[in-house]
């Protein structure tokens, strides 16, 4: 691997790429695969290339890269390289890159445009080239005044900015670090709460025999008050330590806004002393320097509280929605039947929204209540007992937030309730707007959606009405004291001084934030409350036993059941009874039966999914599941295909071969960038079954679990699948040594 010649190419700044993998243009049939805008250039300039080498780019041909290393020019796929700053690479880096290593992220070009890399890089990856956030290794001052976003301010100043100005997420503000903590101290909240309820039970079973009503009545509190796991508890034990950073820069903060005025008092009353009798002539001038130190930091560390408190409403919205999207996942099968799909998306939108509101503005709840306390200590030493005329004031509007915001907690339940129901509803009409169409029944689905609409918006109207009557006393309510407070004063026969005046006025803005914040604060805890219930309520539903199937490597046997007896429910009764088997590795197992005879619950059985009354099950190795009924995502067929996994042409188009995919694509306009809409509207059955299909081999596991996956393909297909996937010389032939293909189905 030589260094390339700059000489010959016209480039003032050349493009360097590196090679992702070795690459054999007589042995790879990539080149024969026909895509949008593809241009298959002569085979014979193909250059032959190992992992790590570097190229210098001299021209470009949509996903092919016109390109010269050493004394050969020709050209290479693009998805096989990665733009490179060669001058930044080392000799240390070209020997590492030689042997296949990761490319140093200094030296990754993010200024070149990558529509010539369309599949280069795994989504992981792509993030990576993205610039680290300056944040990170900015110093302390960079952090104080936000010195470190200046860049990005001034380069939105000058244009409009794009996704590829951001910066790349930092791992502790990804999901991938934040929902593991957060399911980590949930469980621990939950094993706390299942201690407490067993030592309850345990001290319940020690009354039993004794007959007193006193019993009784504890029997029937202590249901009232069965212990439940807290989301707000599990919040605070993960996030605790950001609120306690904010809680210290609110309280520098707050004590530099009551300092003001008092500086204020002392700059009014050096003007006020004309002839300089009791301050010295210095003395304006440290006062007012002062009072600038005094707002600067005011300024910093309420800007420092304000980023502190959002970082960690953003990061506990995360954390809940990975939580709800978890346990979704694992619902026991009588669970799924108490949630619907409308409860799921209330949950992830408008609940997860309301934590992030109130742990966005988490200071102002104990900030407020404080400020006015302190605003009316230095009110009542500036203007002594009139002040207590104000205070009388705000008093009486007490009861009548009290009573509102029950009034708002009610109506909200009302109104999530029924927002649920329309969404159960509107959900159940998309996926089955077929047959609504079909029998014309639009018009009676409008009306009854329309109809719980006009009940979830009069609760909302209440609600509002409800919040507007707050809103406009606590904006009214600073003036409307003060005014009172000043004439109280003055009837007591005291001279307002310009000191006073000027320092009250002062102390009165200064309560104006928290009075007005805090019915909206109220409202916003009482929403988040309601919504962390609701939350609770669903994490704390049955899920399914993770030791239905135990996970071995030691063993030579893929799966086995011994003594296996299955049921969906608990309660229900079973429906697999004494089953017993083993497979070893390298089998390939069909289950034949009659329709019903539970070849899926089988199936369900070995992923886990049913309960397990006795017995046990097995595992050895990552499986993957083909059902019955195809699940498809609203993406490409490509996507589908990859399902988050790097892309690999080479293996992703004999997957695509071998699931007798390749004449489908050929028709779909776009190929397989064909966006195949919501669960595969523009789809055949039989087509929806391949790309399931092909999805699992792509997979690359070591355990196959198809249900009938040749029932929804023509007989000619069918074999061909059975022939190039499923069978003894299928794709999957060189993973026989340790792969298990487990087949059902009714075909004969």
């Amino acid at each position: 691997m030589g260094k390339t010649n700059n000489k010959d190419t016209p480039q003032k700044a050349p493009t360097h790429v590196v090679a992702l993998y070795d690459h054999l243009p007589t042995e790879d049939d990539i080149f024969n695969v026909s895509e949008p805008s593809f241009v298959v250039p002569d085979a014979s300039v193909h250059l032959t290339m190992k992992k790590g080498e570097i190229f210098e780019v001299i021209g470009e041909i949509n996903w092919w890269l016109f390109v010269k290393s050493q004394d050969q020019t020709g050209y290479v796929p693009s998805y096989l390289m990665v733009p490179v700053k060669y001058d930044q690479l080392t000799a240390d880096d070209l020997k590492v890159l030689s042997h296949g290593g990761d490319v140093p992220s200094s030296a990754i070009d993010t200024e070149v445009d990558l529509k010539y890399f369309p599949d280069a890089l795994c989504e992981k990856d792509i993030e990576l080239r993205r610039e680290i956030c300056p944040e990170e290794n900015a110093n302390i001052f960079s952090r104080l005044t936000m010195w470190w976003l200046t860049g990005l301010i001034y380069k939105g100043f000058k244009r409009p900015l794009t996704d590829d100005d951001l910066w790349g997420l930092s791992d502790y503000n990804s999901s991938k670090d934040i929902v593991p903590k957060f399911l980590e101290a949930w469980s621990k909240e939950e094993a706390k709460v299942a201690a407490l309820k067993t030592k309850c039970e345990k001290k319940s079973r020690d009354y039993e025999g004794v007959e007193t009503d006193d019993v009784t009545i504890i029997d029937k509190e202590k249901k009232k008050k069965e212990p439940r796991p807290s989301v707000v508890k599990t919040i605070g034990r993960v996030f605790g330590k950001m609120f306690f950073f904010s809680f210290l820069f609110k309280i520098v903060q707050d004590v530099c806004v009551f300092t003001q005025p008092q500086l204020l008092k002392l700059i009014i009353e050096y003007v006020e002393d004309k002839n300089n009798e009791k301050m010295e002539s210095w003395t304006g001038y440290i006062v007012a320097l002062a009072m600038f130190l005094v707002a600067m930091i005011q300024t910093i560390c309420l800007q420092q509280n304000f980023q502190i408190t959002f970082t960690a409403g953003m990061r506990i919205r995360t954390a809940v929605i990975g939580a709800i999207y978890r346990k979704a996942l694992i619902l026991s099968n009588a669970s799924r039947n108490l949630s619907t799909a409308g409860e799921l998306v209330n949950l992830m939108s408008v609940d997860c929204q309301k934590l992030l509101e109130i742990s966005s503005n988490f200071s102002m709840i104990w900030s407020a209540p404080l400020q006015i306390i302190f605003g009316l200590v230095f009110l009542f030493r500036t203007l002594g007992v009139s002040v207590l005329s104000g205070v009388a004031m705000m008093i009486l509007l007490t009861p009548m937030n009290i009573v509102s915001g029950k009034l708002a907690q009610k109506y909200q339940k009302k109104q999530m309730a029924h927002k649920d129901s329309r969404l159960k509803i509107m959900n159940e009409i998309l996926n089955g707007i077929k047959v609504l169409k079909l029998y014309a029944w639009e018009k009676s689905f409008i009306e009854k959606v329309l109809g719980i609409r006009k009940l979830e918006l009069r609760q909302l109207k209440l609600s509002k009405f409800v919040w507007s009557a707050l809103s406009f006393t606590y904006l009214c309510a600073p003036f409307a004291v003060s005014v009172v407070t000043f004439a109280t004063y003055v009837l007591l026969g005291n001279t307002l001084t310009a000191s006073k005046a000027f320092v009250a006025l002062a102390l009165f803005n200064i309560l104006r934030f928290p009075l007005t914040a805090l019915p909206w604060m109220l409202m916003n805890i009482i929403q988040a409350m309601v919504s962390a219930k609701r939350i609770e309520t669903f994490l704390s539903l049955p899920e399914l036993d993770s030791e239905n199937v135990k996970k071995r490597s030691e063993t030579d046997e893929v799966i086995s059941i011994d003594d296996g007896t299955f049921s969906w429910a608990e309660n229900q009764p079973a429906i697999l009874k004494n089953i017993n088997f083993r497979i070893k590795k390298g089998s390939l197992v069909a289950v034949v039966g009659q329709v019903g005879c539970g070849k899926s619950s089988l199936l369900s059985a070995l992923l886990g999914e049913m309960e397990k009354s006795s017995g046990q099950v097995v595992k050895n190795g990552s499986t993957a599941y083909v059902p019955q009924q195809a699940w498809i995502q609203n993406d490409t067929v490509r996507e589908n295909i990859l399902f988050g996994k790097c892309y690999d042409p080479k293996r992703y188009h004999k997957v695509i071969d071998s699931c007798a995919l390749t004449p489908d694509l050929e028709v779909l306009a776009g190929g397989d960038k064909t966006q195949i809409g919501e669960r595969g509207v523009n789809l055949s059955g039989g087509q929806k079954q391949r790309i399931n299909l092909a999805r699992a081999v792509y997979f690359n596991a070591d355990i196959y679990l198809l249900d009938d996956p040749l029932s929804a393909v023509d007989a000619h297909v069918g074999k061909h699948i059975f022939d190039h996937v499923i069978g003894p010389q299928g794709c999957l032939k060189k993973k026989v040594s340790f792969c298990y293909k487990f087949l059902t189905t009714h075909e004969e």
